[in-house]
């Protein structure tokens, strides 16, 4: 192995609140781990797996200890960008299930069009496109 990240942990006070906003904005699905406040996330195809490799990765949701982040406040911990063809859709399914615009959506040449949101619990996370608002890819030329 070598040094890539390989999973994700996503800590909510509100676990159902968060799982159902990631289920409506990105299409992720939830698997609960026993009796535990602990969720497995698939987050699609093209994710790695144990003995398949892949393009993406899965993660985990978690009851979280402590109060959440403060709006506006340090990122307490990682965060996680998620790549989409569809970022304008994505980012807007975010903000109309209850996301709160972190960083609007900018085109930065040679990255991709992008932007940063706010789950309901104050998770900060992005979304990525290569495809710039122009339609033209950031990556070429």
């Amino acid at each position: 192995m070598s040094n890539l990240v390989t999973h994700f942990e996503i800590h909510a006070g509100n676990p159902t609140e968060v799982m159902a906003f990631y289920e409506k904005v990105l299409g992720w699905t939830f698997t609960q781990v026993g009796d535990m406040e602990y969720w497995l996330i698939d987050t699609g195809d093209g994710a790695a797996t144990d003995d398949q490799p892949g393009q993406g990765i899965n993660g985990a949701l978690l009851k979280r200890m402590g109060e959440s982040p403060a709006v506006g406040g340090p990122v307490t911990g990682c965060n996680f960008v998620v790549g989409t063809d569809e970022v304008d859709e994505v980012f807007a399914r975010g903000l109309k299930h209850g996301g709160v615009e972190a960083l609007p959506l900018e085109d930065m040449p040679g990255v991709g069009r992008f932007g940063y949101l706010l789950d309901p619990d104050n998770n900060i996370f992005g979304v990525l496109s290569p495809i710039l608002s122009d339609g033209t890819n950031a990556m070429e030329g």
